[in-house]
This record gives C-alpha cells, structure tokens and sequence, in this order.
C-alpha cells in the first residue's frame, strides 16, 4: 500500500480468518474472567509501541463495527523490539494502566513484542479486564494453514530472541519446524511508506532467501508476519515469496479472537448503538503519527484528533 485510502475507506489485509474464538489463554492457564467489568457501552483499548499496531486497529473496526476503541501508541519509547524484557514489560504495564483509567473493557495488546514478553504480567495485573496478544492468533493461523509443517516467522529481535512464535506454534503442532528471523529494517521501510518496489523487494530477499532456499517442497510453505508493522509490506512479500508461500497477517485472526471473546462475556456493543468510534492517543509526536499513521491505518489522520498523553509510573499491584 504505497498511498492512504479515503477517510473511511475499510481496507483488508490477506489475512486467514478463524470461524471461532480460542479461548483466552495466559501461556497455558485459562484466564478466569470475573465480574465487575466495565459495561458493553465502554470501548475496548488497543495498545503499541508506536503506529504498527494500527493495522490491527483497522482490523478490529472492521470486524467490529459498532464498538468503540482507544488506541494508544507509546511512540516516545518505540521501538519495543530492541529493548529488554523487563523495559518491555514496564511500558506495557504503564500503557495499559492509562487505558485502564479510560474505562476500558478489553485490553488488545496490538504488539508482538510486547504479547510475547508482557501477557502474563498484564492478564495477572489487570484482571478481570480480558487481555489479548496477537501473536497466540497468529501462531493458531500458521498452524492451519501450513501443509508440510514447516513455518518462518519474521519478527523484531525481541520477539524472535524470546522465541515466543515457536513455543506457541510447538503447543498446537508438535511436529512443526520454526525457523525465524529478525527483520528490523522492516520497519524503518514501512513507517516510510516504502512499501513496495525494488528497494523493499531487496532487502526482502536479502533476509529472506536463505530461510526459503531448500528445494521445491522442503523450504517453510507458510510465513508469519511477527511484527504489526509488516502487514503493509504483505504484497511485496509475496511477491518476493511466490504463490506458493501462505503468508499470514494476525490483524485477522485477532479481530476473529476478539469478537469471540466480547460475544461469550457478554460484552459485545449492540448494533443498534451506530457504528463506533475510536480514539487515538500518542505519547509523543502527534504530527508525525497522523502522518505515518495513515499509512497504516488505511485512512488519512489529521493530527489535531490524535491526543498527547504521559504514561506516569506505575507500580505492580497498585490497581
């Protein structure tokens, strides 16, 4: 996607949509959701390290159009995947203590990096709000729609230094083979709007061609785009890929996971409310999201509706 849609517009992705929610899962414990939630009126946050996350925010409208959403890009601190687990773990608890206090019902952790390393800490610290990565959704797609059980991830070195996607992928496949990459110029690319053309299809080839160069029938037949930032690069990807490579977006799969999981708390927003809204928040540069923002997003963004926010400390335990 090389320009922004019409204001809106509802773009789709190439994405593999599941017929059913999974059950939310912390690792392999099944979060219990208790009462108290806030009620099917309040809008669900969304949060990132910066704009990627959008895409999964144009996924989730479009899936579920008359709820509201808040949306929060941590962009003073962006990127996540560079950074520790235990600064990772600090900002996403920080981001989703400011969402919290927004009277949110849900949390979507619009982040690979930080579904990877901060979920647990979240579902523990937040509860009984429901919170959901991308990358458990992610990992169920790649699992279906592999053939030979063979999967690439690429991904931010955090995520693929955490290993995450492979032990994720190993609980619903055993027998599958990971193999992943760290493709961090990915994202400089993408936030410049430099989505297709021979300078991304080099450098695509130039992470990917030794991951995918066995022969006919023994290379990955399925790739997961680990980063949110990715999905805008997807045409190009495949192209370099070839048909015979499925890549799989998770923007899809988590809006599917999403509704499920509205639907059976009962927290799901009536249709007959209109269509909803969302909200979006930066903690830095607001001028500059708007701009990248679009991109991602599938619409223009005027930066006056995106709002300046601090995330204040936060402390474990303190609710």
């Amino acid at each position: 996607m090389s320009s922004a849609a019409p204001f809106g517009t509802r773009l789709h992705y190439r994405s593999l949509a599941i017929s059913s929610a999974p059950t939310l899962f912390r690792g392999d414990r099944v979060t219990k959701i208790a009462e108290g939630l806030p009620g099917v009126r309040a809008p669900v946050g969304v949060f990132d390290s910066g704009v990627g996350g959008l895409t999964v925010l144009r996924a989730l409208e479009s899936r579920l159009p008359h709820e509201d959403f808040v949306y929060l890009g941590d962009t003073a601190r962006l990127p996540y995947g560079t950074k520790s687990s235990q600064s990772i773990r600090r900002y996403a608890l920080q981001a989703a203590a400011l969402l919290k206090s927004r009277g949110v019902k849900c949390l979507v952790v619009a982040c690979n990096t930080a579904s990877a390393l901060a979920l647990d800490a979240l579902s523990d610290e937040f509860a009984p709000i429901p919170v959901l990565g991308v990358l458990e959704p992610g990992a169920a797609a790649a699992c279906r729609a592999t053939r030979s059980g063979r999967i690439a991830v690429i991904a931010t070195e955090s995520t693929v230094r955490g290993r995450a996607y492979e032990r994720a992928i190993a609980r619903r496949l055993p027998s599958a083979v990971v193999s992943a990459r760290a493709c961090p110029l990915f994202v400089a690319l993408a936030e410049e709007g430099w989505t297709e053309g021979p300078i991304v299809e080099a450098v695509a080839r130039r992470y990917l061609d030794d991951l995918f160069s066995a022969g006919p029938g023994e290379g990955p037949d399925t790739m997961v785009l680990g980063c949110t930032h990715f999905p805008v690069l997807a045409p190009a990807l495949q192209k370099v890929l070839g048909p015979g490579v499925t890549v799989v977006d998770s923007a899809g799969t988590t809006a599917a996971a999403l509704a499920g999981i509205l639907a059976d708390r009962g927290l799901a927003a009536p249709p007959g409310q209109g269509r909803g809204s969302s909200t979006l928040l930066a903690t830095d540069g607001t001028e500059r999201f708007a701009r990248v923002g679009g991109n991602f997003l599938g619409r223009p963004l005027d930066a006056t509706a995106v709002e300046a926010v601090d995330l204040p400390a936060y402390s474990p335990g303190r609710r």
